[in-house]
């Protein structure tokens, strides 16, 4: 078939429209079912061809790798992905990195249309002096370690008995409620072998977690909120100098809800706290705490300083001039996520985006770069929750149904072109079967978990893999049984 023929039946039967999709976290996936199921695909009018690439062997990005393992909604965000990969009409290749195992041009070579969904995982920058020092930590490694990211190292340093959560978003109580709960608690999670190792060793007794504005300004869900008063053994500590209402934070408890309920529950606990802790550990939530130095002598971490800030009538805050210390021996900043620079595409330093307009994604010249798109974290900044990051994909999808003419013809839209070059390359990809595999062996391990040793009574669903070359070779495993 020629090329001209093959162009003119671009998107039918004969040669859909060939689509990649770098990055299987929901973005991804929601990119790429929003397009299965548009008008013009149920139609039939057009016939698509999609595949998702990931560079770890296993599917659903910081669903899997950034979200506390005792994070009740895990499941249900997973079985939702679950079920769109599982109809069978978006091939996944796993263990495939974009950038080295495959360039911008084998995309467009094999594609007609790309859509980048690499999401943000390293940690927002705080320049304060004292960043450096050992003990002090990025909140997104963190978590990477404990949720088992085979790129990271199995050990961490769980030293301090003391620690400083800087931050109040759902990744900052994420890491405060894994700091101070008990190990054992977390076993009923799919953590794995090493980090419930090293968590039971570690000797904390209070973490502290600090934000800048009030209680009104918090950026907690409801359900994060309350989670943390589920901590066996573990005290929550409020101090009332730390409750100021301006006008404000008023008018947000009367017009939003959420805002209303957090307030409250807050407020509750401080009002309801006994006079002196009983729990061998403890939680305290500061607030107007604005951090200016990190502490330390010899090179390691041994406090931390704020200036008190006060809110100035719209919510936001504005120093005071007084100086408060903390002694502590480790501090975790998690005051956001920031996007990583992707290879041949342009990228804006200051915010942590490919350049893009709407998901169409921008050449240096400020022109939309032919066939490249992207969506979620990387094309609008780490915020918003699940609704958007839906809502942000069919943005992007819109966009590009509406480019359909104007799509650059992948002279190698094979759908095995692509299989034949990695395995040309020596790629070891993984795929939807092989997840299937993976997943069946973690349960297993948590199936043949025995409570017994260690003087417990429970059972756990699941036990994490943590190794990129056990992941593979189960997952790969698969392809060579006959």
């Amino acid at each position: 078939m020629s090329n001209l023929t093959e162009l003119s039946q671009r998107g039918s039967a004969a040669r859909p429209l060939r689509v990649a999709v770098i990055g299987s976290g929901p973005a991804g996936v929601y990119a790429a079912d929003i397009l299965t199921k548009s008008e013009q695909v149920k139609s039939g009018e057009l016939v698509v061809s999609i595949d998702l690439f990931d560079r770890y062997p296993a599917p659903f990005g910081l669903i899997r790798y950034g979200v506390a393992p005792d994070h009740p909604r895990i499941k249900g965000i997973i079985q939702a992905l679950h079920k769109v990969m599982d109809r069978g009409d978006i091939r996944f290749f796993g263990n495939v990195d974009y950038g080295t195992d495959l360039t911008l041009a084998d995309l467009q070579k094999h594609y007609d249309a790309v859509i980048f969904a690499t999401g943000a995982i390293d940690d927002a920058a705080l320049n304060i002096p004292g960043i450096d020092l050992k003990g002090s930590f990025g909140g997104a490694d963190f978590v990477s370690w404990y949720d088992g990211h085979p790129d990271v190292s199995r050990h961490w340093p769980l030293e301090a008995k003391e620690i400083a959560v800087l931050g109040n978003g759902n990744v900052a109580l994420d890491v405060a409620r894994v700091l101070s709960k008990h190990a054992d608690d977390l076993l009923v999670t799919e953590i794995p072998e090493n980090v419930y190792a090293e968590l039971k060793k570690s000797p904390v007794t209070d973490v502290h977690v600090f934000g800048r504005r009030g209680p009104a300004q918090i950026k907690f869900t409801p359900l994060e909120l309350r989670e943390l008063s589920h901590s066996r053994d573990v005290d929550i500590i409020l101090y009332p100098e730390d409750f100021e209402f301006d006008e404000a934070s008023d008018e947000a408890i009367k017009t939003n809800n959420q805002v209303k309920t957090m307030v409250g529950t807050l407020t509750n606990w401080l009002v309801e706290q006994p006079e002196e802790s009983t729990a061998s550990r403890r939680l305290h939530l500061h607030f107007l705490h604005n951090p200016v130095e990190i502490l330390g002598e010899n090179g390691e971490v041994t406090g931390i300083k704020f200036e008190r800030t006060e809110l100035d009538g719209t919510g936001n805050a504005r120093g005071t001039g007084e100086f408060l210390e903390y002694p502590v021996q480790a501090v975790y900043r998690s005051i956001g996520y920031f996007g990583s620079a992707l290879p041949e595409i342009e990228f804006d330093a200051g915010r942590g985006v490919v350049s893009n307009a709407g998901g169409r994604v921008l050449g240096a010249d400020g022109e939309h770069t032919p066939g490249i798109y992207a969506t979620g974290w990387i094309k609008r900044g780490p915020v918003g929750l699940i609704g958007h990051t839906k809502s942000d994909a069919l943005e992007t999808v819109t966009y590009l149904l509406e480019d359909l003419a104007e799509l650059p013809f992948a002279e190698a839209g094979a759908e095995d072109a692509i299989v034949n070059l990695l395995e040309e390359r020596g790629v070891e990809f993984t795929s939807w079967d092989g997840w299937h595999a993976l997943d069946a062996h973690e349960k297993s391990l948590g199936e043949s978990f025995d409570p017994s040793t260690l003087g417990l009574e429970l059972t756990r669903e699941r036990v994490k893999v943590v190794a990129r070359e056990e992941m593979v070779n189960i997952s790969r495993a698969i392809n060579a049984e006959v």
